[in-house]
C-alpha cells in the first residue's frame, strides 16, 4: 500500500525490453535510503519490486499485464518518473490508500493556470469515471490528487505549486498519457451492493423453484 505522497523524481536510465516484458534501470536517492531486495516502489502510480541496486540505481521488472494496462510501456532513457516507496505501519497517512494497481489510463485534455494553481483536466475511461465524485481522491501517476469537478468522460484536478514542483505532473502537456488510480473505497462498496444484489437475486429463484414444486 502507498500513500500517494510522492518522494522523489527518479529517471529512467534504461529500458531493457524482452519480447512481452520490460526491465526498467531507475536513477533514484530517497526511495533507496533504506531500500532493499524484494521491496515494493510505486512507479508512476504502478506497485513494482525492486529486484536490484546499484550506486544511485535500481531495477524492476515490468510483466506483459503491467506494459498493456498502464503508461510504463511510454517511459525511454531520460523519462521522469514519480517514486514512493510502500507505506509502513505507524506512517502519516497525508494522502490516501493507494494500492499501485492501475485501473485506466487517463489522456491530458485541458490545462489552465488559474492564479497560484494549474487545473488539470483529464479524459479517463469508463471503469475510472464510475468512482470519481466531487471532493474524491484519486491518484495520477501515483499522486493523491483532489477532483475538483468532473463531467461524463473527464474531471478536473488542482495542482498547487509544491505538487507541480515535486511530480512529474507539473511538468505534463495536453496529449500525454497518466496512469489513474480510483478510491479504494468506492470499489469495495460497489462490490458489496453486489453481493446484496446476488443474494436477493438468489433468494428470489428458491422462492420460484419452492413455488414450482408446490412447497408454497
Amino acid at each position: 500500500m502507498f500513500t500517494g505522497i510522492i518522494e522523489e523524481i527518479g529517471t529512467i536510465k534504461n529500458v531493457s525490453r524482452g519480447s512481452d516484458s520490460a526491465k526498467l534501470h531507475i536513477l533514484a536517492s530517497k526511495v533507496l535510503e533504506d531500500a532493499r531486495v524484494g521491496d515494493s516502489i510505486a512507479v508512476n502510480g504502478v506497485c513494482l519490486t525492486a529486484t536490484t541496486f546499484g550506486d544511485g540505481i535500481f531495477t524492476a521488472d515490468v510483466m506483459a499485464e503491467t506494459l498493456d494496462k498502464t503508461n510504463l510501456k511510454e517511459l525511454r532513457p531520460g523519462s521522469r518518473v514519480n517514486l514512493e516507496r510502500a507505506l509502513r505501519l505507524g506512517d502519516r497517512l497525508g494522502g490516501h490508500m493507494v494500492s499501485g494497481h492501475v485501473d485506466g489510463i487517463g489522456t491530458i485534455v485541458g490545462l489552465e493556470k488559474r492564479d497560484i494553481a494549474t487545473l488539470v483536466m483529464v479524459q479517463a475511461p469508463d471503469q475510472v469515471m464510475k468512482y470519481i465524485i466531487n471532493k474524491g481522491s484519486i491518484a495520477i501517476d501515483g499522486t493523491s490528487l483532489t477532483v475538483v469537478s468532473f463531467q461524463r468522460d473527464r474531471f478536473q484536478v488542482s495542482l498547487i505549486p509544491h505538487t507541480a514542483h515535486a511530480t512529474v505532473l507539473g511538468s505534463k502537456k495536453v496529449g500525454e498519457t497518466v496512469n489513474l488510480e480510483a478510491d479504494l473505497l468506492g470499489k469495495y462498496i460497489e462490490r458489496l451492493l453486489q453481493g446484496r444484489g446476488e443474494q436477493r437475486e438468489n433468494s428470489q429463484l428458491n422462492l420460484q423453484f419452492l413455488a414450482a414444486n408446490g412447497f408454497l
